[in-house]
Parts: C-alpha cells; structure tokens; sequence
C-alpha cells in the first residue's frame, strides 16, 4: 500500500474481483488434455519471467530460519510465498503452480519452519474466509519449497483480511516435529499429529470462535510451552493463552488488558532473558489501528512488565492526530535483551521501528537515523524528492545469524539493513502487484507500459529493471483505473485512477511525462473509471464506476480534458473501446443488456447493433484487432469467444474456445497477414485447464504457451502481445505482477 489517498486500495477492492474469479473459475484437471483446435507442440516451448517492478505489495511476513545461515522465507496478502537465497540475493516464487482454480490459495495466511529439519516448510493458504471462497489449504514441503505436498482444510483462511499482518497462525510443536497447531479465523484451533496431512479441531481450547471475529492472531513457542493469542476477547476478557502439555490450554495470568492490549498482534521469545515479548492494538490492522502498547511476559515467574517504546496519541507539528498500535517484533538470537518493535498504521508520523538493548527498558527510534536507498526501486518516492520509511509495518525479523541484518516489510516493499543505518528494497524476485493495465506501444523506447493498483501507471523502459522514472506523477495515482493510446498517434496516452491531486493526465511523449487534465466531471474523484482515446487522440471518453460497483454516465471531451459533456446514450460503466483507424468510431460492450452500441460521430452518441449476446457480467471484455477497422472481439468468460468482422452488427462464435477471459494481439508470425491472438481461456472439453493461449491463423488453432510449473492463479484481467515481437506476450496476474513470455 502506498501513502494514504483518497480511493480505495487493491486491499479493499480485490475482494470482489475474486468473488467473481471465484463464480467462474472451471474444475481443475491436474495435467493437461490436449482440446481439437490446440496444437500439442510447443507446449512447454516458452520462458516465463516478470517484468520487474520491485515488491509492489503488502508483504505480511517474514521468517528466517533459526538454525541455516541464509535461509528465510515471506508471505504476501495475494501473491504467494517465496524463499530467499542469500548467497543469489533473491527471492524464489513457491507458488506460481497454483492454477486457476486455486486462486485463493495464492494469499498465505502463515508460515511455519522446523527447527529440528532444516528443509521442511508448511504454509496455511487461503486468501478469503467468505462464503463466496473456497476452503484453506495447507502446503508442506521436505525440499524448501521446490515440491509440495497439499491437504485440503475444511475451514477457511483469511490472508488478504483484517489481520493478514499479525502473526504466524502455524507452529511446529517444539517437542514433536510430527505435531503442527493451526489458528484459524472463525473455527478456532486445529491441531495435526501426522505433519500437517490430516487435521482436526484441538481439545481443550478454551476461546469461542466467531463467525465474522479474527480468531487466533498468533501461535508462538517459548521453549515448549505453547501460546495462542486472540483477537475476538474485546479488551476485557483474556486474549493470551498457554499450553505445557499441548492438552490443557489456559489464560496467561495478569495479562495486560484495555484498549490499548485489545489485540495481541504478534510475539517473539528471547531464549537467554526467558522474556516473551508481545505487541498490541486496539484493532487487528493492518488498516483501523489508534492505540497499542508493548509488554514483555517473564516467563520464569510470570511476571508481566509494560514496555511501550512510544504511547500513541497527541499531535504531529502539523497538528494531526498521532495515532497508531504496534505490529512486529523481533528478538536477537545473539544478543540477550535486544528486541525491536514496530509501530502500525502510522499515517501522520509516518511508521518507525524503535530498537532496544536492554529488554525494553530504553529504545532508540530506527527512522530518524535511516538513509534509504531507493535507487533499484524508485516507485517507493510515490512522487516525492525523499521516500517514506513506510506503512503497515508488521513483518519484523532479525536474521539469527547477524544481529545488524535487520528486515521490514510495508504495503509496498521489505527493507533490509547490514547496520542499522543504510537501508534498502531486499526484494529481487518478489513482484506482488496486482495489474489492471497493459499496452505494448508500436514505437517509442518503452515495450511496454502498465497500470496496476496501488502503485498507478509506469513506463517499462527495459522489462529486466524497475521503471527509473519510478510511477506516474503529475499526478500521482493509487490505483490505475484506466490506460489508453491512440492508435494513429502512439506518443499521445491518457490514463485514470484514484488520486487526491487529479484522476485524469494526458502524455504526448508516450508516458514518459505527464500532465493534468485541465478540468474534469466532478463524478470524476469517487468514481474513476475506464478511458479511451479515439485513433489520432482528438477524443477522449472517460466512463465512471465507483468501487463499489455503482455505474455513472460517461463524458467526452474534444480538447484533451479541458472541457467535458455527458454522454446519455453510452452505456453507464462500460469500458470504451476506439476503433484503431477511424478516429470517429468508438464502441463499448453493455454487460447488463448484451449489446454491442457504437459510435460514428466521435462518441457524441451511441446506438446499439449486434444484440441478444451474453449478458450479466461486468468483467466481460471487448478488443479490437489492431490496424483493422470493426474488427471486435469479444470474451464472455464461460459463454466463450465471438467475433465480429463488421464493426459489431454481429458476431458469430469463435468454435475453437471454450471459455475466453481476456484478450489481446501481437505481431504476426511470419508469413502470416493477421496478429498474433493472445488469451486466457479454455479450449473444451468442459473441465480442460484454463490457461494461455497463442493463436497465429485468427483463432482456427491455438498453442497453448505457459506451463503447470507457470500458472500464477487468477490472470483474467488483461493480456497483451508486443507489435513488434512476435510471440513475446505480456500478462497480468492478481498479485504476481506482469509476466512475460518468450518463445525458447
């Protein structure tokens, strides 16, 4: 998450996107069964890799294992787990095998490592406890991730909910490797006896488990007694307990309470002091959090002792309301009494961590000492001279092995540091975005240009490093709602999305500098939605939708933004579409009727053509073919693929897909007179694999291009190819960034 603005996050609006992946997705089949109309060659023949940006994401987790020098792992709220590799300097993706179908299980509610078996790892998946979401899962792996074993859970996970930054909800049972403990959200604690391949509710847990409360909000050993805390006791009953015997569980005594302990959050035990240090907030975050504190529990004799570095509450020099709880914590493993904490949800101050060396009796703020070095991931100055030290931190660790090897994770990043004073993004290999955009200019040095949320709109000038010119400015966005070119005029762009300093910008020099729309509908700050920019960029059509799914009219502009009119006759939400040639033509889908309406005197008004097509979903997505006037395709998801040749007076199915979820075109092959067709879909039978697909004959065959290794969940939003690259194809995933595949 980036600073604070007025829109809502990808946090708060990916829940609808993937209720509705959710109510379309198609039976997983493990494998592949080759469908008429799809070649078998080239199956495997494509290398898959992103295009870095640089975290991006709300990393929610970090665990360095306590006994491998190098080792440590990361979940993320939507984009899976990852392992990093010291020695490389990277990070590994564990999860990209994770198809369709499994999408939810690419947010990690929790971690776990055994101490006593250097390569075992298990994750608790599951990104959504909803009605509308599937069960959890638990991954367990004997390799570090290289192959997992899977056990369905009959219960659900929450990772991109309130409560995805607290802490580990999986523990291996210090006394018994064979034994794993799970808290879960809404059904209490479960304990598994055989390493996590069956499991079932633990006897004797004495908390009440509620069906819209947070649950268990940590699970954490202090030599082999066993603590639980809890989230739903409201501040006044006990929100801490223990277990000696892994039977009997009971509340901690004279365990703090209040507002400011309403929340464990999250817990580290010092092993040399025998203090377990645990942090607290009014509310369980990340979001929602003004009051928090510190303490330490001497578990030798019991004795609690308040240790709050800094008490929330008062006034910034600006006169803001300083308001926030605590979040991470982390202990030496070298160092007796040295521990570090974090604060959370920050905004006015900006977020800190204070570090101690005397078991909490004195702390020094980290911030104020901290040089950040952005240079490798320039977004995180969101537009400024300076970048922030961060928000939502509540993944601490402290590597076991080098006491000044110090790692942080925020909406957007994990910093690293090897002294305490230089800090910087320890994030290669993670890409956590979730993307809404994509267009492949045919000119220009960028191959590429991209929206997404949080981080809004960049200009890709090599795919192998994040963008130097860092996000958008002028404005700055949050979230991108909308990226167009004109296809007669590439260098002019236009993009949308939530800001508090504009929603509309307009480029000539094809994304590299940005300036303002001159005015804009006042509709236009609560309910950015898709733009379109005619053929030769004299038109511009901004539809408006606000997050929560409302539809407003549309508003047309002829002089590049500086004035706007209402559109009555264009179809409330709908995405416009320009034709590529004529610079009078514009179309847009109605989901709701399933119609096709066009335009002919440059957006002015609309009226409707080919009707009577699949209606009743709002992701369905209209492309027209580059270079080729109503020319218009269309993907309605599970009703299949159509296509119209005459400009939307109709459309007749294209018999070769099954289900078709986005689309987009590339370079011809040689020899060929049509683009590259990319998409994902499916080819049929009912119940084949929903994948990527390549189509060099207008769609009479296809090939599919990515593998099961390269799945990467939901990836129906948008997809690309290059104009100038035949065969390179670019692909948005729900929270593993922009992939891109090339032919070997």
């Amino acid at each position: 998450m980036s600073a604070p603005m007025s829109r809502p996050s990808r946090r708060t609006v990916l829940a609808g996107t993937a209720a509705a992946a959710a109510l379309t997705a198609v039976p997983f089949a493990p494998g592949h069964a080759h469908a008429a109309g799809e070649k078998a060659d080239d199956a495997t023949a494509y290398r898959w890799r992103n295009v870095v940006i640089g975290g991006t994401g709300f990393i929610t987790g970090v665990l360095f294992h306590p006994r491998v020098r190098g080792l440590a792992y990361a979940r993320t709220d939507i984009g899976g787990a990852y392992r990093w590799d010291d020695r490389a300097a990277r990070w590994t993706p564990l999860l990209d095998h994770l198809g369709w179908d499994d999408w939810n299980l690419l947010g990690v509610e929790a971690m776990a490592v055994d101490p006593a078996h250097r390569d075992r790892i298990y994750l608790a998946c599951g990104t959504y406890a909803q009605a509308w979401a599937g069960n959890g899962a638990i991954l367990r792996s004997d390799d570090r991730g290289a192959t997992w074993r899977r056990t369905d859970l009959t219960v659900k996970l929450g990772a991109n909910e309130d409560g995805r930054g607290a802490g580990e909800r999986l523990l291996v049972d210090p006394r018994d490797s064979g034994t794993l403990w799970l808290g879960t959200r809404h059904d209490g604690l479960w304990r598994s006896t055989d390493r996590g391949a069956t499991w079932r509710p633990a006897p004797g847990f004495p908390a009440t488990p509620s069906p819209t409360g947070q649950g268990v909000t940590l699970l954490v050993a202090a030599g082999r007694t066993l603590y639980a805390g809890w989230g739903d006791a409201g501040g006044t009953a006990p929100n801490l307990f223990r277990t000696a015997d892994g039977a009997t569980w009971e509340p901690v005594p004279g365990q703090p309470a209040g507002t400011a302990a309403r929340v464990p959050i999250r817990a580290a035990y010092d092993a040399h002091t025998r203090d377990l240090y645990v942090t607290y907030a009014d509310a369980p975050g990340p979001n929602g959090q003004s009051d928090g504190s510190v303490h330490k529990l001497q578990t030798m004799n019991g004795r609690w002792t308040e240790v709050t570095p800094a008490r929330p509450g008062g006034t910034t020099d600006d006169g803001s309301a300083d308001t926030f709880g605590y979040g991470g914590v982390a202990v030496d493993a070298r160092r007796p009494g040295t521990v570090v904490v974090s604060t959370n949800n920050r905004w006015a101050a900006v977020d800190t961590l204070f570090r101690s060396t005397d078991g909490g009796h004195s702390w020094t703020s980290l911030k104020e000492s901290a040089r950040l070095d952005v240079s490798e991931t320039p977004y995180l100055k969101w537009g400024e001279k300076q970048p922030k030290f961060g928000w939502w931190i509540q993944a601490v660790a402290l590597d076991p092995f080098d006491s000044k090897h110090l790692v942080y994770g925020t909406g957007a990043t994990l910093y690293a540091t090897r002294d305490l004073r230089r800090w910087a993004p320890q994030i290669r290999g993670l890409e956590e975005t979730s993307v809404t955009q994509l267009i492949s200019p045919p000119s220009g040095r960028a191959h590429l240009l991209s929206g997404s949320r949080d981080i809004g709109v960049m200009y890709h000038e090599r795919l192998t490093a994040s963008p130097a010119r860092g996000m958008a400015a002028n404005p700055v966005f949050g979230s991108a709602t909308g990226l167009a070119q004109a296809a007669r005029r590439p260098a002019y762009v236009v993009r949308t999305g939530w800001g508090d300093h504009g929603n509309g910008a307009y480029s000539n020099d094809g994304g590299i500098t940005w300036a303002p729309f001159a005015s804009q509908p006042a509709i236009a700050k609560s309910a950015p939605g898709p733009i379109a920019a005619n053929a030769d960029g004299s038109v511009l059509l901004w539809s408006f939708v606000h997050w929560d799914g409302t539809k407003y009219a549309a508003h047309r502009s002829a002089d590049n933004g500086t004035t706007w009119s209402e559109v009555p006759s264009f179809p409330k939400g709908a995405r416009p579409v320009a034709d590529p040639v004529d610079p009078a033509v514009f179309y847009a889908y109605d989901t709701d009727a399933g119609a096709l309406l066009a335009s002919t005197d440059g957006g002015r008004t609309f009226t409707a053509r080919a009707t009577g097509l699949p209606a009743g979903d709002s992701q369905y997505q209209l492309a027209v073919a580059p270079g080729r006037s109503g020319d218009l395709w269309l993907s309605t998801k599970h009703n299949g693929l159509y296509r119209s040749t005459d400009g939307g007076a109709a459309f007749t199915r294209v018999t070769s897909c099954l289900a078709s979820h986005t689309l987009g075109f590339g370079k011809a092959a040689d020899g060929a007179a049509y683009p590259a067709v990319y998409q994902v879909g499916s080819l049929g039978p009912a119940g084949t694999l929903t994948a990527v697909y390549r189509s060099d004959d207008e769609a009479r065959t296809w090939t599919r291009i990515n593998d099961d290794r390269h799945q990467w969940g939901w990836t129906g939003e948008t997809i690309t190819g290059d104009p100038r690259i035949h065969g390179r194809v670019y692909l948005a995933t729900n929270g593993r960034g922009i992939q891109y595949g090339d032919p070997r």
